[in-house]
């Protein structure tokens, strides 16, 4: 066998009885000169401090709080809001007064006409005690002494480039939007009406600098017949929207919202089938309703899977999007979403249909186990070869290779001198379809384990990850 572009890789399992070795574990060592990981990428997040705002956002923070304090105060921050939606249906209850008729005693004092509100209630039922509005379960009043109302407010005004007037009517339009919709009373609903929406919007742990993970993949609806099931109708539509808020929702509810802490969450979209032009309703309404009531929630925005011609797509709804959310995407062609996913997300936490070792129900007895990614050089063959595996010894491994199509298999080499190796996990080859290698061996004598990974058959550098366990014999 040719081994001019073979690399050993040795795994010293010393330690306790039961250890797993991966990630940034010190008892990795390495042939050669190439490093075991790839490069954790950094971007930068605007900070929540107030000692790194610059002098004028300092001033339009504090305006802003004057601003909204001095509206709740006077009882109008929701008094307004409602107020538009009347004059938009132009409905009143006092005898037959034409519905543009002045009535600047009830504006000013709140009595008077009782109008009705879009949902039938009162102006006095709409309006809140000025101790009670909150968002997210954060008060609006900065005088409550909570940190997180700094943060909250931070986000309205940098989606609206520090304009108080404009953030102001964003925040007030987002409580009145979040008040008549039931947006806080989403997770007491059950509204996953059909199996196939796990797979299309799910949270799924963490990437590399704590943010939430939201996976989003549309691809299931090129089916006619299911797509008519979700989207059939305006009704249809919009229990979808209700059941999308509610997985946003859920992702919202794991940041903390503090100076310093993790204040938004990474999302990756799928466009891997993708039906873009019967999608573009709900697509629009989804980003618009999104863009209006969560400013600032997303950290980054990744797509993966895109296709040739995601430029026209990309033109569809980029008139929906402001610069500074387009600031926030990374786009990954495919053939590059694992290398892309890993960039910002570790291995274990990535799920195995992009690349990942994390499996549906990973996670229920703790975090996940730590796992080392590498990568694999066009034309290369690597042997990871994990020692000190001790007689009566269990070894557990997993193992994925962003892409596969390459051959792979796995023996044991007993320290012994006249033993055989023996091949533990049959020669095979696996594609870009065939999900991570989950397996274990039972040792009768000591020795090592050898994973060996084949590329040399392909010109491609591909990124890839592993973990194992090792569980001694107590006896």
């Amino acid at each position: 066998m040719d081994t001019q572009n073979e690399e050993v890789i040795k795994l010293n399992s010393g330690g306790e009885k039961e250890e797993m070795n991966g990630g940034k574990e010190k008892s990795l060592e390495k042939k050669g000169n190439r490093l075991f990981e790839l490069a954790s990428p950094s971007f930068k997040e605007d900070s929540y401090y107030l000692s790194d705002l610059r002098e004028s956002e300092k001033k339009a923070l504090q305006e802003f709080k004057e601003k909204i304090e001095t509206s709740i105060n006077a009882n109008r921050f929701l008094l307004d809001t409602s107020e538009r939606g009347i004059a938009k249906e132009g409905k009143e209850v006092q005898g037959e007064r034409p519905t543009n008729q002045n009535t600047n005693d009830s504006d000013q004092n709140g009595v008077g006409t009782e109008k009705i509100s879009e949902n039938g209630k009162s102006v006095a039922e709409v309006v809140q005690s000025h101790d009670n509005i909150s968002i997210w379960g954060v008060p609006l009043l900065h005088r409550k002494n909570d940190e997180r109302t700094d943060v909250i407010l931070l986000k309205f005004l940098r989606a609206r480039d520090f304009r108080i007037n404009d953030a102001f009517s964003m925040l007030q339009n987002c409580v009145a939007w979040r008040k008549k919709f039931g947006a806080d009373n989403l997770f007491e609903e059950d509204l996953a009406f059909d199996e196939h929406l796990d797979s299309v919007a799910f949270m799924h742990y963490y990437d590399k600098e704590g943010h939430p993970v939201c996976y989003n993949a549309y691809g299931i609806f090129c089916n006619k017949d299911l797509y008519q099931k979700i989207f059939g109708d305006d009704e249809k539509l919009k229990k979808f929207l209700r059941w999308r808020v509610q997985i946003l929702e859920k992702g919202i509810k794991l940041l903390n919202f503090k100076p310093g802490g993790v204040n938004a969450m990474i999302q990756i979209t799928d466009l891997k089938n993708m039906p873009k032009r019967e999608l573009r309703a709900a697509s629009n309404q989804i980003l618009a309703l999104f863009q209006d009531n969560y400013p600032e929630m997303v950290a980054k925005k990744v797509f993966i899977n895109v296709p040739w011609y995601f430029s026209a797509l990309y033109s569809m709804f980029s008139p929906f999007l402001t610069q500074r959310t387009k600031s926030k995407f990374v786009i990954a062609r495919e053939g590059k979403v694992t290398e892309t996913l890993y960039k910002f997300i570790s291995p274990e936490n990535v799920p195995i249909q992009y690349g990942g070792l994390s499996r549906p129900k990973d996670g229920e007895l703790g975090p996940n186990k730590p796992a080392a990614q590498f990568t694999i050089k066009g034309g290369e063959k690597i042997n990871l070869e994990i020692e000190g595996v001790e007689s009566g010894a269990t070894i557990l491994w997993d193992l994925v290779v962003g892409g596969w199509e390459i051959t792979y298999w796995a023996e044991f080499v007993p320290s012994t001198g006249g033993s055989y190796t023996t091949v533990i996990d049959k020669i095979r080859k696996l594609s870009s379809s065939d999900e991570p290698v989950c397996n274990s061996f039972k040792a009768s004598e000591a020795g090592k384990v050898v994973l060996i990974i084949d590329n040399t058959l392909s010109r491609k550098k591909k990124v890839a990850a592993y973990r194992y366990m090792l569980k001694k014999n107590l006896v």
